[in-house]
């Protein structure tokens, strides 16, 4: 069975769910303090009737970064222009970019911390003076020769912000990062989508939805539809808490919202290393992925349900993790007590 949760998945439904993406602020559900901060961001701006200051969006894949660029742009009255860090490969082509944009557009370039740093030091005085320099000629007669820029929004999004140098971090005037939604606002976004897509879910339907999703709203959505298929064919079309739990069983998806690789991660922690510490490296060619995908994909919501745990050896599988794979953590009798040093 093909995972729910792989990139080339993530990948396709981004088409898919345009229509389910709130355009302004006050349909925008969830990540409460960053909305609320943005919002009063924007009505500065507006009020000064100038561009918002440069936007930083950090945090796991899913969580709504490319969203809130979209209603910063409808918010702010302004047209958007979207691209990625590894879609842009030489500094001309980041020049032609900047040099079409129209007064106040804002300009979304996702995965920004994956742009070629020959590429970002043209962004060093865009951000900061709108302005590019423009290298003529080579050898002793080259010059440079500064191209003004229209004023504009730079917001860049980002899964690893560790990995943006200094010079390109400290240019941003705002940086906000997201983190995993509530059940509570998933159930929300689930009921919404629903709303639009024309499907039937009672509020049990849709809480059971968003407690396996992961805290994230793409894989909210992407259930909701897997549900429904279910629900068509196997009852009356209408999603209620027993067929959302059978239908999401059926994929293997379990009540923490893990799925077979998750559970494959952990698994193979235990047996073949046991329990950690792991290697990133070690741990990606063991189950078969590319360490970035088990670094951005898969890690942060481990940690945060607190099953791993990073160690500066690797990672290693906590109590939590042993106990809900059905293990006995080590140093824990059945009974739930501890081994003494004289029971050892």
């Amino acid at each position: 069975m093909e995972r729910l949760l792989s990139p080339r998945n993530l990948e396709e439904d981004f088409n898919q769910e345009m229509p389910l993406r709130p355009v302004w602020l006050k349909d925008y559900i969830g990540q409460e303090k960053v909305k609320e901060n943005i919002e009063i961001f924007i009505k500065a701006a507006r009020e000064r009737q100038e561009p918002l200051d440069h936007l930083l969006l950090s945090g796991p894949p899913g969580l709504g970064k490319t969203t809130l660029a979209t209603i910063v742009a409808s918010e702010m009255g302004k047209p958007i222009r979207k691209t990625s860090g590894p879609a842009i490969e030489r500094p001309g082509d980041l020049a032609a970019i900047l040099t079409n944009l129209e007064p106040g557009e804002v300009l979304f370039i996702d995965e920004i911390h994956r742009l070629n740093r020959t590429v970002e030091e043209v962004l060093y005085p865009a951000m900061e003076d709108f302005a590019i320099d423009i290298v003529i000629g080579k050898g002793p007669s080259a010059r440079t020769l500064r191209l003004g820029l229209p004023p504009f929004t730079l917001v860049g999004a980002t899964t690893r912000p560790g990995l943006l140098s200094s010079p390109l971090r400290d240019r941003f005037g705002i940086m906000c990062r997201l983190d995993f939604y509530t059940v509570k606002d998933l159930a929300c976004i689930v009921t919404r989508a629903a709303s639009i897509l024309g499907i039937a879910v009672d509020p049990q339907g849709a809480e059971e939805i968003a407690r396996r999703s992961r805290g994230t709203p793409r894989i909210a959505n992407r259930l909701l539809k897997r549900v429904r298929d279910y629900a068509v064919v196997k009852g009356d079309g209408s999603i209620t808490s027993e067929v959302a739990a059978l239908a999401l069983s059926r994929l293997e998806i379990d009540e923490q919202g893990l799925d077979n690789l998750d559970r494959m991660i952990m698994e193979i922690i235990i047996t073949k290393f046991g329990g950690g510490p792991v290697g990133l490296d070690t741990l990606a060619a063991a189950v078969s992925e590319e360490p970035d995908t088990l670094l951005d994909v898969y890690e942060p919501y481990l940690l945060k349900l607190g099953f791993i745990q990073r160690t500066p050896r690797g990672r290693m599988v906590t109590a939590s993790g042993y106990r809900h794979l059905g293990y006995q953590p080590p140093g824990e009798r059945s009974d739930g007590g501890l081994f003494s040093l004289d029971e050892e």
